[in-house]
């Protein structure tokens, strides 16, 4: 049974408020999980009624060292102002506390909503925390996250999903077709041509939270060295020119408050998008011994949604060989 093997099947919500109390908080409730499946995150409010956001980190995922890395990064950017949620750290400055076989952290709960990417006053909000992220991130290297590298990421993942024994015979000859494609698109260099700084690195809408035109970045789990245009390209959905031009004009506009854009990078929208969608097909083969996996994602064992991914990755392919959308006639 899964359940039995993983390590996340021990924390129970005991033992949630047995590692917080162990830092001197006293929680006068039971902890409420989050959505969240790399690793595990609970709600919790304290006695003096402040609410808190307790990660629990996948074993055997990151090394103590590049959690800390993420932690300081954080605190990098509070300390400028930026619009983040950077760790509590004890009276000795720790922020990367263990507990019971657990590492864990605890972030003070920044309130809001997801945006809205209609919407061009939050389009311009987005630009700019993303924007005074990137101003901190350019002024030095991460010594010990990763780097993005689309050829040697791509063919991880694919090999990851080949391995994975989802694909039937049929499927498994169209997947290899078409990823094989996508990588060569990949490996010709253009993203490591660009300039890189220290990203967020997994700029989704529900990392992005506000109120009345104000948001914060939160979730820095997958922070690396990368492109600017790495937490910048899941903003453009546009399927029509004018939303296009909107999009492009006023997230960047908004990102220019803080720092320069190479509008270039707008060529490599689509080859990150790319890489998004053979890493996510790989994650989930690869957690799928994780209990919440299963449940979460069920139909990852039928065969219909191999071929819609399969579909999907041709689509992709086709996007590749266009001339690039975002760029072309960009502001």
């Amino acid at each position: 049974m899964h359940d039995a093997i993983h390590p996340f099947a021990r924390l129970d919500p005991a033992r949630v408020v047995a590692a917080v109390e162990s830092l001197g908080f006293w929680l006068p409730g039971e902890p409420f999980a989050l959505n969240s499946y790399e690793n595990r995150v609970y709600l919790v409010h304290d006695d003096e009624r402040r609410r808190w956001v307790v990660k629990f980190y996948r074993p055997e995922r990151w090394a103590d060292a590049q959690i800390q890395e993420e932690h300081d990064f954080l605190a990098e950017l509070a300390d400028e102002g930026v619009s983040v949620a950077a760790p509590w750290r004890d009276a000795a400055g720790a922020s990367l506390h263990h507990h019971d076989g657990f590492r864990f952290a605890v972030f003070p709960q920044l309130p809001g909503q997801a945006p809205e990417l209609e919407s061009p006053e939050h389009l311009f909000a987005l630009g700019e925390v993303i924007g005074a992220v990137h101003a901190v991130g350019e002024r030095r290297a991460f010594a010990q996250r990763r780097t993005l590298a689309p050829a040697a990421m791509a063919e991880e993942a694919v090999q990851g999903v080949l391995d994975s024994g989802r694909l039937d015979a049929r499927q498994r000859r169209a997947y290899a077709r078409v990823s094989e494609a996508l990588r060569e698109h990949l490996a010709d260099g253009a993203v490591e041509r660009a300039s890189f700084l220290r990203a967020q690195g997994d700029c989704h809408l529900g990392n992005l939270l506000g109120r009345d035109g104000h948001f914060a970045l939160v979730d820095f789990d997958d922070c690396l060295m990368a492109p600017a245009i790495q937490d910048l390209w899941m903003l453009f959905t546009a399927q029509d020119e004018g939303e296009r031009q909107m999009q492009l004009s006023e997230v960047i506009e908004g990102y220019e408050q803080h720092r320069d854009f190479d509008r270039a990078e707008l060529a490599l929208v689509e080859p990150l998008r790319t890489l998004r969608l053979l890493r996510h097909s790989a994650w989930l083969v690869d957690r799928w011994e994780d209990p919440a996996f299963p449940r979460a994602f069920p139909w990852l064992v039928d065969a219909g949604y191999w071929d819609s991914h399969i579909r999907q990755l041709e689509q992709q392919r086709q996007a590749l060989e266009a001339a690039p959308r975002w760029l072309a006639g960009g502001p």
